[in-house]
């Protein structure tokens, strides 16, 4: 009886109300380049598990400088888990929430066999996809680049992202750090957890991932390792000694490894100084440079703040960045805000204090004509600097 059941049943088509999962085409060529050299990053894996294993539903953030690899995590995790996912990518101009949701509705409704559902908003269609989910499986949805968006200024959530969602639907995004009024992420009832790259807690395990970068180039790569290898026997160095140097170099930027080791590899530097940045870097900090809006007639007193930090150099408090231009330090505040995913902020003797967030994109700002010491104006602010510290030896000198 059972096996006549089989037999007359057996090519009736089962209705599966997922299909296999696959990443989207526009984003092929994207993930497979940021994943070529992909190292360690586990740290951020686990907690994104423990993320899905802990809450029913929610948004998982990773914050974190220009050049530490966020957009390889998101693709890294799209690889592995053939995600649903977008990334905003400011120089392509697919930045826009109507191109976003029209990748992502398309994504969900391949994947879901979702009927009906063309002309749905996320929260609709999100709805949808997640009650074909028979297997307990979450639905994730990989979005990069947040801080590239653009969107009109308004109440709503980034990329209209849903403040309610069904359970089992989570939201893994990445950003570079701002100001939290510019968050535009409120929820009700979804978790949100955000992991800071930048946070102490995480120094050792940034050092060590950027380490063995490092070592995947002198060991595995095809292109550079044997480059690598014979500039260190031509210096006489040890390879551990070499790691940890170049390593302290990078200040935790894989974006400088990524530029920086296959000029090494080229016998383009001569020793561990590495001054001359590589054409890829430049052309990096160069978009940096664009995003800060000193790329065309910046104002007067962004200049002056930017002259300020580059030729001070290490970590100062806003007051005397304000005390130095001679400007209220509130319009110098707004700068800084403005500039907060260039700048490094530290807390010092109980003073939020502001760097260029890495030294290689000091050396880009010096070399920039509108930063150019023999500029008159740029003389007079460095007497004011000049100014500012013989009247905190003469206090000194009195306390």
């Amino acid at each position: 009886m059972k096996e006549n059941y089989y037999q007359l049943n057996k090519n009736i088509p089962v209705s599966n109300p997922v299909t296999s999962p696959k990443i989207p085409t526009d984003f092929e060529v994207l993930i497979q380049e940021k994943i070529r050299w992909f190292c360690g990053r586990k740290f951020v894996f686990d907690a994104f598990k423990d993320f899905l294993n802990t809450y029913p539903k929610g948004y998982f953030t990773v914050i974190g400088d220009a050049g530490m690899g966020k957009s390889a995590i998101a693709a890294k995790y799209i690889d592995e888990n053939k995600a649903i996912c977008y990334f905003n990518v400011l120089q392509e101009r697919n930045n826009r929430p109507e191109l976003f949701i029209k990748s992502i509705r398309q994504q969900l409704i391949n994947r879901y066999q979702l009927e009906n559902a063309e002309n749905d908003d996320l929260s609709a269609l999100l709805i949808k996809a997640s009650s074909k989910i028979t297997n307990n499986e979450p639905l994730v949805i990989v979005i990069d680049a947040l801080d590239e968006v653009e969107q009109a200024p308004g109440a709503e959530n980034i990329l209209y992202l849903p403040k309610t969602l069904p359970d089992k639907v989570y939201f893994l995004l990445t950003r570079r750090r701002y100001e939290p009024g510019k968050k535009r992420l409120y929820t009700e009832g979804a978790e949100q957890i955000e992991l800071d790259l930048n946070a102490s807690r995480y120094n050792k395990d940034n050092r060590d991932d950027i380490q063995e970068y490092i070592r995947f180039f002198l060991n595995h790569d095809v292109d550079y390792k044997a480059g690598l290898l014979k500039w260190i026997e031509d210096r006489d160095i040890n390879s551990e000694a070499f790691v940890e140097q170049v390593a302290a170099k990078s200040e935790s930027n894989f974006m400088y490894l990524r530029y920086v080791l296959p000029r090494i590899a080229k016998g383009e530097y001569n020793d561990f100084n590495l001054k001359q940045l590589p054409d890829g870097l430049q052309q990096y900090y160069q978009t940096h440079w664009v995003r800060m809006r000193m790329d065309s007639a910046p104002n007067k007193l962004m200049v002056i703040i930017l002259f300020i930090l580059v030729e001070i150099g290490t970590p100062i408090p806003c007051e005397m960045i304000a005390d130095i231009a001679q400007e209220d330090e509130y319009e110098v505040q707004q700068v800084l805000d403005n500039w907060v995913e260039y700048l490094k902020q530290q807390r010092i003797d109980g003073d939020n204090c502001y760097s260029i967030y890495h030294a290689s994109f000091l050396d880009f700002l010096k070399s920039k004509p509108v930063l150019d010491t023999k500029r008159q104006l740029l003389k007079e602010v460095n007497q004011h600097i000049v100014d500012y510290w013989e009247r905190e030896e003469e206090e000194d000198d009195e306390d």
